[in-house]
């Protein structure tokens, strides 16, 4: 995967509960846990009354990663968590998409933050694999 692309993606061919039970382990094979779950289906159906794709955004954090990058920049908290969608495609497909670091902290300018980015980023990638 190139370092230019906004996000990490992989697609599956399983269904959309399967997809997303088997992302908690494999982000906590790379030190990563989530945070948040937001489910949109249903946030959407509660207030909006309109039916949606199953889509799940998960906030994940790997809390060394995140001490590390805190430290180097205070602000850098604007762009933590690591967001990881899954996503109902259709047809069977469920896409696993999450957000690329070296685009978020490791634009912050900061030289020691994109190299720590680049490093999360191979996690996320190493992760995502692993579904």
């Amino acid at each position: 995967m190139s370092t230019t692309k906004p996000t990490l993606v992989r697609t599956f061919e399983m269904p959309f509960g399967d997809v997303l039970d088997r992302i908690p382990a494999a982000l906590k094979t790379e030190g990563f846990g989530v945070l948040t779950t937001i489910d949109v289906r249903a946030t959407m159906k509660a207030k909006l009354d309109v039916d949606f794709p199953a889509y799940t955004i998960l906030g994940a954090c790997n809390p060394k990663m995140a001490h590390k990058a805190l430290t180097m920049d205070p602000t850098i908290g604007v762009n933590l968590p690591c967001n990881v969608v899954v996503r109902d495609l259709g047809g069977g497909k469920v896409e696993v998409r999450a957000v690329d670091p070296v685009q978020t902290i490791g634009g912050a300018g900061h030289s020691d933050l994109e190299g720590l980015a680049i490093q999360v980023r191979e996690m996320l990638a190493r992760a995502i694999a692993a579904i």
